[in-house]
């Protein structure tokens, strides 16, 4: 047993430590306040309703953490800190409140009882669904639909490059939250028309206007009809029998010459790719906990479009992202 495995282990065993302290520092605001400038610590502990001492051994762990420095007049953020600000671009504020936030946070702290039962941990501590939850609590959704957000800015450039709309005239956003994917499609394609879809708590706080038709409803029940349908992170939430449900109302909708743009990552099961993938395989045991979904293998995305009718013709990876459109077709 070499030192260096200790070390490694140890990080593993320790790693929730400085995702908390991440969190926190957004939870409590300390990164917009600092936003305009350096402030004191009695300055900030009352920005932050916070009591210097605690506060200030806080900003010491994110100072250790390269989130905030020393300033002459106090603290200040670094490059990694100006991440957490809400509201800027790049910004992962909101994505470090979800993930690391109340339900979730308890959620993996089950992670043992999913594993045991097959169940999401998030109903049992919760009683009810991820989705219903966030849409209970309006702040709370408002952080989920923001996280949402700032996870698709970052990947919509090569989702959009990826994605072929030769001859469509309509595209849907299938659970497009507040059309930020969307927005970027109409951005790259000005003879484009599009259709926002998603639950009335899912599309709030909308970033389209010109040249999009907000839907509200439940992709389980219809979806509106068009030429093409962008559904993106959405089937990883589900299991194999409500994404095949989703797959097949969108294929009952669509005409015979429609096309579905699956975005998802798509998971390498071999032991030596695994590696390579750790983020990805945090993310199917979040999907364990938290909703029930999974991350899935090009086989198993085709098994599943197969079962709603449709048929694979293409996988494309969109540079910069870490996800892949999968291209379907009617069968």
């Amino acid at each position: 047993m070499t030192a260096s495995e200790q070390e490694r282990v140890a990080g593993l065993v320790f790693g929730f430590f400085p995702a908390q302290v991440v969190q926190t520092l957004a939870r409590l605001g300390v990164p917009d306040a600092l936003g305009e400038g350096a402030l004191g610590l009695d300055a900030l502990a009352a920005r932050t309703g916070s009591r210097p001492g605690p506060l200030a051994r806080l900003l010491r762990a994110a100072i250790g953490l390269d989130l905030v420095t020393p300033a002459d007049d106090g603290y200040a953020l670094t490059d990694g800190g100006q991440l957490l600000r809400t509201g800027t671009p790049g910004s992962m504020g909101n994505l470090a409140q979800l993930f690391c936030g109340d339900a979730v946070w308890r959620a993996w702290g089950e992670l043992e009882w999913s594993v045991r039962t097959g169940e999401p941990s998030f109903e049992k501590l919760t009683g009810h669904s991820s989705f219903a939850h966030f849409a209970a609590d309006p702040a709370l959704n408002a952080i989920f639909t923001e996280a949402m957000a700032e996870g698709t800015r970052r990947a919509a450039p090569g989702i959009v490059a990826a994605c072929d709309l030769t001859g469509v005239g309509t595209l849907a956003d299938v659970g497009g939250g507040n059309g930020t994917l969307l927005a970027a499609f109409l951005d790259a394609h000005p003879e484009l028309h599009g259709i926002l879809f998603d639950t009335p708590s899912g599309a709030t706080d909308l970033v389209v206007d010109q040249r999009c038709e907000v839907v509200t409803g439940d992709f389980f029940g219809t979806v509106p009809a068009a030429d093409a349908y962008v559904v993106k992170s959405v089937i990883h939430d589900w299991d194999d029998e409500r994404s095949v449900a989703i797959l097949a109302r969108i294929r009952e909708a669509m005409p015979p010459h429609g096309v579905v743009l699956v975005v998802e990552p798509v998971f390498v099961d071999e032991p030596a790719a695994l590696a390579g993938q750790r983020t990805l395989l945090m993310s199917d045991l979040n999907m364990l906990t938290c909703t029930g979904g999974k991350e899935r293998t090009e086989e198993e995305f085709t098994a599943l479009l197969s079962a709603a009718g449709l048929r694979l013709v293409g996988v494309t990876p969109a540079a910069g992202s870490g996800y892949s459109v999968l291209r379907a077709v009617p069968a």
